[in-house]
């Protein structure tokens, strides 16, 4: 095969599998659509809980009411799509792996699809309590507190990235040990560094309540320690193998 030939196999395969995600996500959003205000009401529950008696969401746009959940329905379908879109990805480049890369990077895969919806339900159900309590008791008498459904929606999001990614650390930190860009050693050696950066992290992503910060900062600290340990055992049986 040439290869001209080659490029073009590798377009079609390409086109396949991204049609095969397409498919899989479009028939989740169909299936979730008739509970697309179910969903919001189901993320909006933090929020409406620590609200006073009588309490609500506003909608300040005219479409918001009907696109907002619309637009959650099709985020929650690709969270649950996202383990068949991963093995469409899986599917087009495992041909072009070594061996050993395919044992690697399956359980990386998994194990970071696992964290991240990890970090989405620490968010959900341990920051929200905190973060929401917080904004209403603070609000000033006679304020009351009513939040648009799309700011409320983009807020939620950010937070979900922001613990997401938080959970990614172990991951990366024994990715960056195999790869052998840098060591367990290296990584002891910087922890101080890296509790510094992790509230760093917690007081810019997080509401300005310390509560708050420190449930980010203190995970993102016990994941790398996590991450540390993880990596010396990888590293171990690495060396056993060789």
């Amino acid at each position: 095969m040439s290869t001209g030939e080659s490029f073009i196999a590798h377009l079609l395969e390409l086109r396949v599998r991204l049609l095969n995600s397409a498919a899989a996500l479009l028939l989740v959003f169909i299936c979730l659509f008739p509970w697309a205000s179910d969903l919001y009401a189901l993320l909006a529950r933090p929020l409406l809980a620590k609200l006073p008696k009588g309490g609500q969401m506003i909608a300040t746009d005219v479409t918001t009411p009907f696109f907002v959940p619309l637009k959650l329905a099709m985020m929650t379908a690709f969270v649950i799509a996202l383990p068949y879109i991963l093995y469409q990805t899986w599917k087009f480049v495992a041909p072009g792996l070594y061996a050993h890369e395919k044992r690697l990077i399956v359980p990386f895969i998994f194990a970071s699809t696992i964290l991240f919806v990890c970090g989405m339900a620490f968010a959900y159900f341990l920051v929200f309590p905190v973060v929401f309590g917080f904004i209403a008791a603070s609000a000033p008498q006679g304020v009351a507190v009513m939040t648009d459904i799309d700011k409320y929606l983009s807020f939620v999001l950010t937070m979900f990235m922001a613990f997401g990614v938080t959970f990614q650390v172990p991951v990366v930190v024994v990715l960056l040990v195999r790869m052998g860009i840098v060591t367990v050693e290296k990584l002891r050696e910087i922890r101080p560094y890296v509790v510094v950066g992790a509230f760093v992290v917690g007081a810019i992503f997080t509401p300005p309540d310390v509560v708050s910060q420190f449930m980010l900062a203190i995970p993102l600290w016990l994941l790398y320690e996590a991450g540390i340990v993880v990596a010396a055992w990888v590293g171990k049986g690495k060396t056993t193998e060789a």
